[in-house]
C-alpha cells in the first residue's frame, strides 16, 4: 500500500472539519491548544477501528458527546468578521464524527453517529458506526468504491462491478474491517485492516524511576519496540542481532559522543547498559538520566527491524536536552526512507531540523475554537454518505 496522501477528521474536538495532505515525513506544529493532541488522538482512533475498539476508545473520553465539535455547525460571515457573536444554529446534518485516509491505492472513511433513542439502553453514550466505506485511489467516487457500510448491511463490488450483500446483521458496534475481512473473497478489506494494525504510536515514554523500560526484563526476540517501552534492552539486542549494530552504534554516537550502549544479559534476563565517554564503568538503565533513557527508547523504535506502514510520534522532543534535536531529527529521517513518519511537535529546532531534512510542515491555528491550517489549499474529499 502507497503512502498515505489525505488525512480527513470532521467533528473531532476543535477539528471541525480538518483536511490535510501529508507525505513520507510530515511534522505537524503549532501553538499550544491549537489541535496537536487532538490530531494525534484521531489518528490512534483511525487505527482503533482494525482493532475493533474504536467504541471503548471513545468511551474513555467520556463518549461521542464529549469529544464532538462543540461550536455551531457553520460559521456565519458575520461571525467570522467578529461583527456577530458566535451562536448556534439550526442544524442541516446529522451529528457525526467521521474520520478518513486515502492513498494512492485504497481510501478508507468511517461516519460514527448517536444512537437511536428506541429501544432504551444502558450504553445510549456509545456512538453507532453508521457508514464504513473502502474505495480506489486518492477520491471517493460512485464508480470506484468496492466495499461498503450502511448501518447493518455490507455489500462488495465484484470485479464485473455487481454489488452483493455480504452480510445484513452487522452490529453498531463493529467494523465491517474486523467482521467482513475474509482472504477468500474480502481480501482488500483484510490487506487495509493489517495495515491499519501496524500502525505505531509513539506518545510520551515514561522515563520516571519505576518506569519498565529501568527494569530488567526477561529477554525475547523483539522486533517492535512496545508502546511503553518496557522491552527496551530486547529490542536493542534484536538491532544488534539482525545486523543493524552499525547503524545503531552510529546513533547513540551522534547524540552522545564517545558513547555506546550494549546489552547485559543474565539468567535470561536483559538489561541496557551504556557507556560515555570519561566514565570508568557502564551506568544501567536505572542510572541513567531522563533525557538520556527516553533518547534511548526512541532509538529502538526508530531503528526496527520491522518498520511499519505508519509511524506517528507525539512530542518526541519532551524531556530532551535542546542539543539532542539535531541528531533526534536526523534519526527521524532515516526511519522515514523505510516508513511513513509523522510528528507532532511543537520545538521550533526539532520542527526546522526536520523541515531541512525535507519533511512536509504543516501549522496549525486556531480561529474561533476551530483548527485551521492557515495558508493551505484544502485537498477535495469526499465523504460516504449515510
Amino acid at each position: 500500500m502507497n503512502i498515505i496522501s489525505r488525512l480527513c477528521i470532521s467533528g473531532y474536538r476543535s477539528l471541525r472539519d480538518v483536511r490535510l495532505e501529508v507525505g513520507q515525513l510530515t511534522v505537524v506544529t503549532g501553538a499550544n491548544g491549537s489541535g496537536k493532541s487532538s490530531l494525534y488522538r484521531a489518528l490512534r482512533l483511525l487505527a482503533d477501528v482494525a482493532q475493533g475498539r474504536i467504541i471503548q476508545s471513545l468511551a474513555l473520553e467520556g463518549g461521542l458527546p464529549s469529544v464532538l465539535w462543540a461550536g455551531p455547525e457553520q460559521f456565519s460571515r458575520a461571525m467570522k468578521a467578529g461583527t456577530q457573536p458566535v451562536q448556534g444554529t439550526v442544524r442541516k446534518n446529522s451529528v457525526s464524527l467521521k474520520l478518513g485516509f486515502s492513498s494512492d491505492d485504497y481510501g478508507f472513511a468511517i461516519d460514527l453517529g448517536l444512537p437511536l433513542p428506541c429501544p432504551p439502553s444502558r450504553f445510549d453514550r456509545d456512538p453507532e458506526i453508521k457508514v464504513e466505506s473502502i474505495w480506489t485511489g486518492l477520491l471517493l467516487g460512485r464508480s470506484n468504491t468496492f466495499a461498503q457500510r450502511k448501518g447493518p448491511a455490507v455489500s462488495l463490488r465484484n470485479q464485473e462491478g455487481a454489488w452483493r450483500s455480504i452480510m445484513t446483521d452487522l452490529r453498531a458496534y463493529d467494523s465491517m474491517l474486523t467482521h467482513c475481512s475474509d482472504p477468500r473473497d474480502a481480501a482488500e478489506l483484510l490487506l487495509l485492516r493489517e495495515n491499519l494494525r501496524s500502525w505505531r504510536f509513539y506518545d510520551h515514554f515514561r522515563t520516571d524511576s519505576e518506569a519498565p523500560a529501568r527494569r530488567r526484563q526477561v529477554g525475547t526476540r523483539t522486533p517492535v519496540l512496545a508502546s511503553d517501552g518496557a522491552d527496551l534492552a530486547a529490542a536493542i539486542a534484536t538491532i544488534q542481532e539482525v545486523g543493524a549494530e552499525d547503524e545503531l552504534a552510529t546513533a547513540v554516537a551522534d547524540a552522545f559522543p564517545g558513547g555506546s550502549i550494549d546489552v547485559r544479559q543474565e539468567g535470561g534476563y536483559f538489561e541496557i547498559e551504556m557507556r560515555q565517554h570519561g566514565l570508568l564503568r557502564p551506568l544501567d538503565a536505572a542510572e541513567l538520566s531522563d533525557g538520556t533513557l527516553r533518547y534511548l527508547l526512541l532509538i529502538a523504535a526508530l531503528l526496527s527491524p520491522r518498520p511499519p506502514p505508519l509511524m506517528i510520534l507525539n512530542e518526541p522532543e519532551t524531556s530532551l536536552h535542546p542539543d539532542l534535536l539535531p541528531p533526534l531529527a536526523r534519526l527521524i529521517a532515516q526511519a522515514s526512507r523505510h516508513s511513513q513518519v509523522i510528528v507532532v511537535s511543537h520545538a521550533e529546532a526539532l520542527v526546522s531540523a526536520l523541515q531541512a531534512a525535507g519533511a512536509k510542515r504543516i501549522v496549525l491555528e486556531k480561529q474561533l475554537g476551530e483548527t485551521v491550517v492557515p495558508g493551505e489549499e484544502r485537498p477535495v474529499w469526499n465523504w460516504p454518505m449515510r
